[in-house]
């Protein structure tokens, strides 16, 4: 039933000449958008209550609230009524820590030489991934690591490193910039033909459907329920950084975050035991790679920083400092850490949902998993620690996972095999085998037109700094960890989209 404007008038004094405005918005959202009566009227009163900030930010009612918002300016407020103050939603309890009990700044040195640690594939692994994962299992809260195949340098721990620490303690660097970073695959009911048949649509939709770019944001979306979480009040920081959170939500990063269509072939030989309950065969599938966006990068710059001046280390450890989680700022970060985990599921199952539609197809398996995280485990020995995983996927006993390739290189969905070894984890990708700074200046355009044209690829958007080329080869990778994972599927990309060349815009990845 649609709304009146007898029910927007209970709201408050709405001029008449925003009457057709506002009813054309509330029963577009209920008719297009699916939002039921009552939650169309809270998201009036709520910007009735605030028009200025619904007026410089994208959401469903923006261009409404810069008209409500033009007109207090100049002087005609629309003051809320009582009973439109009954459709705002009710006040969030605050959000209480386990202590407030602060970490005190401590100097610590590292043991003289480190733990013993797993490596697979040595034979593809740079020199500086293993001088810094020598460094990590220095520390004095290290209990336990192991390097990927597709690790290459990073920040303090490599990317392709995994280390477990004492159960009261996370380290932000080995988590990594972009918090909870992750892979997300739907596999649909359609065969590969129909990718010859409509590439056209297909292209259309991911160009239509996806937003790309460090500022960028999106108004249309289908879920909007993570924004609801309680721990959005836990900390200051969390607060400040909610209305942009929202703003990004169902967007991607830079680097090499993309959305791609491609092909994925079940293999036969596992069909009954693959957890893809699918029949062996191939089927058109969406493969996304992004994580949470400005929040968890903000998230990952503030509490880097705090841990450096919490726990001091020598310099060649500086970027693996600490916070304790009976802490303050240990909790804070923790709770922080898992919101990004939640934010960045939900900005892959927008863009996945938004692609689904567009498709008019419902997925029939979906997978995922974070690869830049932070997990409360056990060991083997039943000792409780942190495992990070800073560009490494959990592989514990029968979990799935993703580990993709490049954009003419296939991608692999995996189930684990619980190798103690690797700390239940494996590669989370090829990996780099040279940095943005060395392809730009080695890499031509005509060569990596040539790879996309030998690999048929059609791609949208995209730079140098991630052309083919750059990568391990995928096969490899894959070969030396068959101790850790079984190959269950694999995924060939046919349309890739990743953030549009823009080399002062920096990178997310």
């Amino acid at each position: 039933m649609e709304l009146s404007i007898d029910d927007i008038l209970t709201l408050g004094p709405i001029p008449e000449s925003l009457h057709p405005t506002f009813l054309r918005v509330a029963n577009g959202l209920m008719q297009r958008g699916n939002y039921p009566r009552e939650k169309v009227m809270g998201l009036l009163a709520q910007m009735l209550q605030n028009p200025k900030k619904y007026a410089f930010s994208k959401n469903k009612v923006t261009n409404l609230a810069q008209s409500v918002y033009e007109l207090t300016k100049q002087g005609i407020a629309i003051p809320l009524s009582e009973m439109g103050a009954t459709y705002l939603p009710a006040e969030s309890a605050p959000y209480v820590l386990g202590t407030e009990q602060k970490q005190a700044e401590n100097a610590f040195e590292l043991r003289e030489g480190p733990l013993p640690y797993a490596v697979f594939g040595r034979d593809f692994i740079e020199e500086g991934a293993l001088k810094q994962m020598h460094t990590a299992a220095s520390l004095p809260v290290s209990v336990a690591g192991a390097l990927m195949p597709d690790a290459h340098q990073g920040y303090g721990l490599p990317i392709g490193g995994v280390l477990a620490t004492e159960a009261n303690t996370v380290i932000p660097f080995a988590v990594g910039v972009d918090i909870a970073c992750r892979m997300c695959l739907s596999i649909f009911g359609l065969r590969p033909d129909f990718l010859k048949r409509e590439p056209h649509m297909l292209k259309k939709a991911l160009v239509e459907q996806t937003k790309f770019g460090i500022g960028g944001e999106t108004r249309d979306k289908i879920d909007e329920s993570v924004m609801d979480l309680p721990e959005w009040q836990a900390t200051k920081v969390i607060r400040d950084l909610k209305d942009k959170a929202y703003r990004q939500l169902g967007s991607s990063g830079t680097g090499n975050h993309f959305v791609e269509w491609g092909i994925v072939n079940v293999y036969a030989d596992d069909a009954t035991q693959t957890g893809l309950n699918l029949p062996p065969g191939e089927y058109l599938a969406l493969l996304s790679h992004s994580g949470s966006r400005g929040f968890g990068g903000n998230v990952a710059n503030y509490y880097s920083k705090l841990a450096m001046q919490k726990t001091k280390l020598p310099k060649e450890a500086a970027h693996l400092a600490w916070l304790d989680l009976n802490t303050q700022e240990g909790q804070e970060y923790w709770i922080a850490m898992n919101l990004a985990g939640d934010y960045a599921s939900a900005n892959h199952h927008e863009i996945h949902r938004k692609l689904a539609k567009a498709l008019r197809e419902k997925p029939l398996v979906m997978v995922e998993n974070h690869h830049n995280f932070a997990w409360k485990e056990q060991l083997a020995d039943g000792r409780e620690v942190i495992v990070h995983r800073k560009g490494a996927t959990p592989a514990g006993p029968d979990v799935l996972g993703i580990i993709p390739g490049s954009m003419t290189q296939p991608g692999y969905v995996v189930r684990g095999r619980g190798n103690v070894d690797s700390i239940n984890s494996a590669s989370h990708g090829a990996g780099r085998l040279m940095s943005r700074t060395q392809a730009f200046n080695t890499i031509t355009r005509s060569q990596w037109n040539k790879a996309l044209v030998e690999a048929d690829i059609q791609l949208v958007g995209g730079d140098l700094d991630e052309a083919p080329m750059v990568y391990k080869d995928i096969d490899n990778v894959i070969e030396a960890q068959r101790d850790l994972v079984t190959v269950l599927a694999k995924f060939t990309p046919k349309i890739v989209r990743m953030a549009d060349a823009n080399r002062k815009e920096g990178r997310e990845d």
